[in-house]
């Protein structure tokens, strides 16, 4: 099933489910119990926000081998993580703003995980069972300010920086799926998510040795090689075989 948040003309925003180009109302709570009301309203009448509301959202660098390479870094021999505030949160659709602090601001695409259940301590054999779904993501980078700075923060958490969507598949398959970018139709990424160092139950269970994860919590799983420069005028195409495809323009 395909959840999305959206918004018609004149009402609040509101979670929702997508049945062959309809979108239909859900009442309830996604992460437990809710229900699902007819799809009616055609996909192209409504506006699609980001699908979920996280209280986190947790990042993984270099989970691709040929990303580290392109780097001249290492891989990390246990996940690296780290963070972009909800405050960086982008609609599907939405304009990427490139700030004036950075030169060299560039694309990540990336599957993203959704946490449905919570938890702390979670092994990798239970972590599928804490999985809500599976959405597209776009790691928006200033990479120069992740170089002199040394820490990521700064990079990674300009508002407009954490593009996803345009829904959250609950039936996807993350074993092995062609990750792709476009920038104004010209191809720049791409590899299967069979590449990663770690995999989601890895990742999962990495994570909540740290932190307790809630429903609703993002995780960024990382980027493969490719990733390049974004200027305004641009528009970016993040897209998971079989999950979706994430659109956004670029201004300054």
């Amino acid at each position: 099933m395909r959840i999305v948040r959206y918004q018609t003309k004149n009402e609040a925003p509101r979670y929702g489910w997508v049945l062959e180009n309809k979108v239909g109302p859900i009442e309830g709570d996604i992460y437990s119990q809710y229900r699902r009301l007819e799809a009616e309203t055609p996909l192209a009448e409504v506006k699609l926000l980001a699908p979920a509301q996280p209280s986190k959202i947790i990042c993984i660098g270099r989970n691709y081998v040929e990303h580290a390479k392109e780097h001249n870094v290492e891989v990390p021999k246990v996940p690296l993580i780290f963070m972009k505030p909800p405050s960086s949160i982008l609609d599907p659709g939405g304009t990427i703003i490139l700030p004036p602090q950075s030169q060299q601001v560039e694309h990540e695409a990336e599957l993203v995980i959704v946490i449905g259940k919570g938890g702390r301590h979670i092994t990798p054999e239970q972590a599928q069972a804490h999985v809500f779904g599976y959405t597209v993501g776009n790691d928006v980078t200033a990479r120069d300010l992740q170089k002199s700075d040394g820490q990521w923060t700064r990079a990674k958490g300009f508002d407009t920086f954490c593009p996803f969507g345009p829904w959250i598949d609950t039936d996807f398959d993350p074993a092995d799926a062609v990750v792709t970018c476009k920038v104004n139709g010209q191809p720049r990424q791409m590899a299967s998510t069979r590449d990663m160092v770690f995999n989601v139950g890895q990742l999962i269970a990495f994570i909540s040795s740290v932190m307790t994860l809630e429903p609703g919590d993002l995780i960024f799983t990382g980027t493969p090689a490719g990733v390049g420069p974004l200027k305004p005028g641009d528009s970016v195409e993040v897209e998971i075989e079989d999950l979706g495809k994430l659109v956004n323009p670029v201004a300054a």
